[in-house]
């Protein structure tokens, strides 16, 4: 949790650098927004496996995301990984294996304010698919000598974040999305437990309004 905690610190530093960006201007024309970014992915839920409890560890990957104004308030968004997050599987013996997750989403956003605005707020909520591969054991692990694998997680994904305006066309953000699905462990083909990771991903980006 301690990259978690870091780039935390380092979203709230956005914030007083609006007080260096140029005057506000009225962009509610620019329907359309891209963003690129980066961002640290944290597993929190739970996860068996045979029958043991296992953690995965957080991982950080580029993401992009593209926006359309359907208002100058309310705005949908497709996102997603633009790489893999690659999560350690731990039982209580240590290193079991890893998996690779690469998350995608489409979600409804509500933004505060005005385009006008310097800073603006927002909020989300939509629909997300995690794909999961890569998955390996560690051959001296709990699973050593078996193959695993774990179903696509599906579910809800919750944002919120903020937009800091660097001139009329360009802006920083900082958003935090929490990710709650579920998806089957597989051990040798057959189902042998289920992975709640309910990733919570903190990102920052730079953005691009047209």
């Amino acid at each position: 949790m301690k990259r978690i905690h870091t780039l935390t610190l380092a979203l709230l530093a956005i914030a007083p650098a609006a007080a260096f960006a140029q005057d506000a201007t009225d962009t509610s024309d620019k329907r359309w927004a891209v963003v690129g970014g980066y961002a640290l992915a944290e597993p929190i839920g739970d996860t068996t496996v045979a029958g043991q409890q296992a953690e995965l560890d957080g991982d950080g990957a580029a993401t992009l995301s593209a926006s359309y104004y359907v208002t100058d308030n309310i705005a949908v968004e497709a996102w997603g990984a633009a790489d893999k997050f690659s999560h350690r599987v731990n039982t209580a013996n240590g290193k079991a294996g890893s998996v690779e997750a690469q998350p995608y989403a489409v979600s409804g956003q509500y933004h505060f304010g005005t385009s006008a605005q310097t800073v603006r707020p927002f909020v989300g909520l939509g629909y997300y698919e995690s794909n999961y591969d890569g998955e390996e054991v560690e051959p001296t692990g709990d699973l050593a000598g078996q193959r695993l694998g774990v179903e696509t997680a599906k579910g809800a994904m919750a944002t919120a974040g903020v937009d800091v305006k660097l001139s009329p066309s360009w802006f920083a953000r900082a958003d935090l999305r929490y990710l709650h699905g579920s998806s089957d462990v597989m051990v040798d083909g057959e189902t042998v437990g289920e992975a709640e990771p309910s990733p919570v991903v903190v990102g920052v980006g730079l953005g691009a309004r047209f």
